[in-house]
């Protein structure tokens, strides 16, 4: 319990810095700079809860979608997880388009940190 907790912490900040770096990338992004350590924070924390409770009602109602498209809708069910986080948090605003890309450069940075979370407990088990 305590391991899942400690990943939950770590996947909140990975993807309030995945947003901080897609808002610095992109130009659709508009966030208020003044507060924008919190924004993130927050934005992290409700991507965090809607990835764990939204996505997977949204991924089997559009299973039919992504199934015809070989999977590319996945990048619209991102796009639209990421606006809605972006409705909630104040001081976070972005397009639906903008969006899509927005979620693109986060499941980028959560691959990576599952990655390298994933093989760093593989080096554990082979040590132990």
């Amino acid at each position: 319990m305590q391991k899942q907790f400690l990943f939950f912490l770590l996947r909140w900040l990975v993807n309030g810095f995945a947003l901080w770096i897609a808002a610095k990338l992109l130009s659709g992004v508009e966030y208020n700079v003044t507060e924008a350590f919190t924004t993130f924070l927050l934005a992290g924390f409700v991507l965090s809860i809607m990835n764990v409770i939204l996505k997977p009602i949204a991924l089997i109602l559009s299973l039919p979608a992504i199934l015809v498209t070989l999977g590319l809708f996945m990048l619209v069910v991102n796009g639209f997880i990421v606006w809605l986080v972006s409705a909630i948090v104040p001081g976070l605003e972005m397009g639906f388009w903008t969006a899509v890309l927005v979620g693109i450069i986060v499941s980028v940075c959560n691959f990576l940190f599952t990655t390298l979370v994933e093989s760093d407990n593989l080096r554990g088990k082979v040590r132990g």
